[in-house]
């Protein structure tokens, strides 16, 4: 917030004919507000906007198409996150990437090296997670992954998309039988906690979960959060990429992420304005320097550049990894597809249901890809 208001400051120092109000809520108070005054035709001109929620603002004419915001300094994949068929609604801050944090002083508790996470695969993660359970007490090798951000990674690995472009699911419920069947091998290997446990650490506040409480070896994290934990877990964490399929880092499957769009309301009377505070907290190098990797790492290369040099610590860790893997990628994903805000929900419910083991893996999967179909449709 504080952040925030300062670049509002800076750029009504530029623009003194230009007057800027804050708004400011919690993550799941911010989007309740915001159907409530899109609902009502009161929608801020200039809106903090999530992928999973873009397109059903957009395709419902909600959002005002941003062709005349700056892009060039923007890398393609990046800019097209908040692009659909019909224009350019949101306009990435910062990306970041889904990793797994490793905890070095659980390795080096459970006696055991940190892996080669350039070549490292899915059999490798499921036996070290489980010498890391063996030789830890209280704490884990890991826990189930973040998602549907773990299913992703997953897919990517094999071509694949959760959603398509079209709207439609990517995937084959065999895929995500497949998926199941490993992440119950992992519980009952020890690799992870007991169905109690992990239900306990899904309903859990952010601050009481295993990651953020020291009690877990690798956990599924988005790269931006890296220093966040590291204060809460009181230890330097490291960042991992996904193990794979073939041992090769080019086929991990990750992606650049927008960590937040700014997007601006169809209905505004200031479409010129509020383009124009949008372009200046992208592309503006100050505007940069004030937010710092607060949106994640900076989209605009050039911000970018500004800002590795000014950040160090976790924050520049946690950029570094960001860079580093850019040439492993293998393209965004697909903008998600309308009602995807709900598939998270869809996933964690049968989780309960596979976990404690009242669905067979095969089960699990059919429901959960009848609930997405019916979700999307």
């Amino acid at each position: 917030m504080q952040q925030t208001e300062e670049i509002i400051e800076a750029f009504e120092k530029e623009n003194p004919s230009i007057s800027v109000v804050g708004s400011y809520a919690d993550f799941g108070g911010h989007w309740d507000q915001l159907a409530t005054q899109t609902a009502g035709g009161d929608a801020p001109d200039i809106i903090q906007m999530d992928d999973k929620y873009l397109r059903e603002y957009a395709d419902r004419g909600a959002l005002l198409d941003l062709a005349d915001v700056d892009t060039s300094a923007f890398d393609q994949e990046v800019l097209d996150n908040g692009r659909t068929a019909d224009g350019l609604f949101g306009i990435t801050t910062g990306i970041n990437a889904l990793t797994l944090g490793a905890n070095p002083e659980l390795f080096d508790e459970a006696g055991v090296e940190m892996p080669d996470d350039t070549t490292w695969t899915w059999e490798d993660f499921a036996e070290i997670t489980e010498e890391l359970s063996t030789g830890l007490d209280d704490e884990y090798g890991t826990n189930e992954t973040n998602e549907p951000g773990g299913f992703q990674v997953w897919l990517r690995q094999q071509g694949k998309h959760l959603t398509t472009e079209e709207g439609e699911l990517g995937y084959e419920v065999e895929d995500l039988a497949a998926y199941y069947d490993y992440w119950l091998e992992m519980m009952h290997s020890g690799a992870m906690p007991s169905a109690g446990l992990m239900a306990e650490n899904r309903g859990a506040s952010p601050e009481q979960q295993l990651i953020h409480t020291g009690r877990v070896a690798l956990a599924p994290m988005w790269s931006s959060s890296l220093a966040g934990i590291s204060e809460s877990a009181g230890v330097e964490m490291e960042l991992l990429r996904f193990p794979s399929r073939t041992g090769q880092a080019q086929d991990n499957g990750l992606w650049y992420k927008s960590s937040m769009f700014l997007s601006v309301s169809s209905g505004t009377e200031h479409p010129e304005e509020a383009q124009q505070f949008v372009d200046f907290m992208v592309n503006d190098v100050d505007a940069g320097l004030l937010g710092l990797t607060d949106r994640g790492l900076p989209a605009n290369t050039e911000v970018r550049e500004a800002v590795l040099d000014a950040i160090e610590g976790q924050d520049l860790k946690s950029a570094e990894f960001i860079e580093d893997i850019e040439d492993e990628l293998a393209g965004p994903e697909p903008v998600p597809a309308l009602g995807f805000s709900t598939l998270q929900d869809i996933m964690m419910r049968y989780e309960d249901e596979l976990y404690f083991e009242r669905l067979s893996p095969q089960e699990a999967a059919e429901s959960v890809y009848q609930e997405m179909q019916e979700a999307l449709e």
